[in-house]
């Protein structure tokens, strides 16, 4: 048989196997039915339930606008599907391609689709993070009792950490009249994925609007009530102290991929290594042809940044990437298709619509280029090396397109200004992010081996002085 009638064979009777059954892993499965897959399709959730939708889970679902349930993610086709939920994966076998689960079932498979996205990073104390009062915001479950905890009028509440999820929390408080006070360790919010001018503007707006914002100081111990069940105060490494009846923790995510570990794929804290295919890569940096990542959990190269391996938290990547991957799974070398999206973000803010377009964390300058700070209405435009690499808009989303453009093309930074609404003064100032973070002590993989057919390399997870 040629390779197209081999193609064809897997597309009829062939096994594929979605780990994931959030909104990457539907969106893939869809999109390989609309590609004439008409072979095995089973779907591996940790959750039970129908996929839904996260995003409204911050937003919608807190204020009481959407009840949880109702987050469901629409259908967009019928996906004949065997749905197997509720129970985790715990291993990947490659020399078997079976999908181990956490009850002990194998499912086998010729391909395999990896979109296990991410959960929310907890409180680091158990005993303090079981404490009535205490949330994290990543399931349905986690919002619907944080929604009625809100509802009940708690005296104070405090968010630890000003993310994305952190400020919109905050923001959704203040709305309610809820007193809040938010913890952040670095010197302003969103600081980390926007820089420190968009953080101090990001400042500005919660004091505006009665946020008691902490900034630059740590949250040490979370304490219980004399019973030791129930939220009662917060300590801080300054010394200080809050009275609280609900702490909302937001220190980020972490990616799902300790069940990776010993599946000899290039998988860890960061995510899984991918190429612009979605194909997995392995230990040795080989592409897989089987394994296929999408969505949060995926870290694929973008050659408009470098080709460095980005992996985003972004709604619609996850929707393309998940369309790319699917394709790719059914589709012969030559027909396949590089997943080069510009990714897009929103969040809305004390009033304030805040979107991207880009990378601003693969920057070292930004300027205004558009309206005006303190009107908290303008854009402001990131540059890497005297390139647009990004942009970022408050309350001015309608030419995002035009630096798009701009990024795609590899425009010189600082860009020109197509409106009249250009600042006097549009001088571009460091982005200032603050330090790196190390992800691991020591090294991830050694080499072994002597012969060029020998050498391998094998994962360390510790390493040892």
């Amino acid at each position: 048989m040629t390779s197209a009638d081999n193609l064809q064979a897997f597309k009829r009777e062939g096994r594929i196997v979605v780990v994931g059954a959030s909104l990457a892993g539907l969106r893939a499965a869809e999109a390989l039915r609309d590609e004439g897959f008409t072979g095995s399709l089973t779907m591996i959730g940790d959750e039970l339930g129908e996929p839904y939708d996260r995003p409204p889970l911050s937003k919608q679902v807190l204020t009481g606008w959407v009840p949880a349930a109702d987050t469901k993610l629409p259908r967009r086709r019928e996906i004949d599907a065997e749905w197997l939920l509720g129970v985790p994966a715990s291993g990947l076998d490659l020399a078997t391609n079976h999908v181990r689960l956490a009850d002990g079932r194998e499912v086998p498979f010729d391909r395999v689709l990896i979109s296990t996205g991410v959960r929310a990073r907890p409180w680091f104390v158990e005993s303090e993070a079981a404490l009535d009062g205490v949330f994290v915001v990543r399931t349905r479950e986690h919002a619907e009792g944080l929604q009625r905890a809100l509802a009940a009028g708690p005296s104070r509440v405090l968010v630890i950490g000003a993310g994305f999820t952190g400020s919109e929390i905050a923001s959704m408080c203040r709305e309610r009249g809820i007193p809040v006070t938010v913890a952040e360790l670095a010197p302003a919010p969103l600081v980390g994925a926007l820089g420190a001018m968009i953080g101090e503007v990001a400042a500005d707006m919660q004091r505006a609007h009665g946020v008691d914002l902490r900034c630059g100081v740590k949250v040490t111990r979370l304490e219980g009530d004399a019973q030791g069940r129930r939220l009662r105060r917060a300590h801080f490494d300054d010394g200080s102290t809050i009275d609280a009846d609900v702490a909302v923790v937001a220190l980020g995510g972490i990616r799902n991929t300790e069940w990776l570990r010993d599946s000899g794929l290039a998988a860890g804290v960061w995510g899984i290594a991918c190429d612009t295919g979605c194909r997995a890569l392995d230990l040795n940096g080989l592409v897989t042809d089987d394994v296929f990542a999408a969505g949060d959990v995926a870290r694929c190269p973008n050659p408009v940044y470098e080709y460095r391996l980005i992996s985003l938290e972004h709604w619609a990547n996850a929707v393309e990437q998940a369309e790319v991957a699917a394709h790719n799974m059914v589709s012969g070398q030559a027909d396949r298709w590089p997943h080069l999206s510009i990714p897009l973000f929103w969040s809305i803010q004390f009033g304030v619509n805040i979107k991207s377009v880009g990378v601003p964390t693969f920057a070292d300058e930004v300027v205004v280029t558009q309206g005006s700070v303190p009107d908290r209405r303008f854009v402001a435009a990131y540059g890497y090396r005297g390139r647009v690499t990004a942009a970022v808009s408050f309350n001015n989303a309608k030419w995002l397109d035009h630096y798009r453009s701009l990024i795609e093309t590899a425009a010189p930074f600082p860009p020109p200004c197509p409106t009249p609404d250009q600042p006097a003064d549009m001088k571009p100032v460091p982005v200032d992010f603050p330090g790196p973070v190390l992800l691991a002590q020591g090294a991830t993989v050694v080499v072994t081996g002597h012969d060029p057919s020998e050498r391998r390399v094998t994962a360390v997870h510790q390493h040892h002085r």
